[in-house]
C-alpha cells in the first residue's frame, strides 16, 4: 500500500511521534523513507515583507550555517534509526521555504505514497495565530497524510 513514506521532522518530541509511526509504517510496508526537515527564511513569516527589514549578506550567511547544523541533528537521529531497522532512507533539507508547501512539494516530487507526521493539535486563537503545519499540509496534499498523535 505505501511503497514510499514522508517523514516530516522538526526535531521536537512530539515530532519523534511522527517519525516513529512513519518508520514504523515503513519496516510493515517495506517502504523507503524520504526524511525532511525544513527551515524558514530568515525573518521567519515576515522575510516575504522585505519592506520591513532585510539582513546583510553576514547575517544571513550565519543564518543559513546554523540552520544547516539544526537539520543535520534533526535529520541524523532519524537515518540512524532507519538505517538500524533496515528500512532504506534518504533526508533532506529544505532550506528558506515556508514548512507545508514545501512538505507537499516534495512529496509530489518524490513520488511519496503517503506522509507521516504529528501535531501540536493547536486550535482556537493560538491555532490561528501559530497556524498548524499539519492542518496545512493535510488540506493541500495531494497523496494520504497520516497525523500522529
Amino acid at each position: 500500500m505505501y511503497d514510499h513514506i514522508l517523514i516530516p521532522s522538526d526535531g521536537s518530541s512530539l515530532a519523534q511521534v511522527g517519525v516513529d509511526h512513519g518508520l514504523a509504517l515503513a519496516k510493515i510496508h517495506g517502504a523507503k523513507v524520504t526524511a525532511v526537515t525544513v527551515t524558514e527564511p530568515f525573518g521567519g513569516q515576515f522575510a516575504f515583507a522585505s519592506d520591513l527589514w532585510t539582513p546583510d549578506e553576514a547575517a544571513a550567511a550565519e543564518y543559513d550555517e546554523a540552520q544547516r547544523a539544526i537539520a543535520e541533528r534533526v535529520l541524523a537521529p532519524i537515518e540512524a534509526k532507519a538505517n538500524a531497522m533496515g528500512i532504506p532512507i534518504e533526508t533532506v533539507h529544505i532550506p528558506g521555504r515556508l514548512v507545508s508547501s514545501a512538505i507537499t512539494d516534495l512529496a509530489g516530487e518524490r513520488g511519496c505514497s503517503v506522509i507521516v507526521m504529528s501535531s501540536h493539535g493547536r486550535t482556537g486563537i493560538i491555532g490561528a495565530m501559530l497556524g498548524s503545519q499539519a492542518q496545512s499540509v493535510a488540506t493541500s496534499s495531494t497523496v494520504p497524510v497520516i497525523i500522529a498523535r
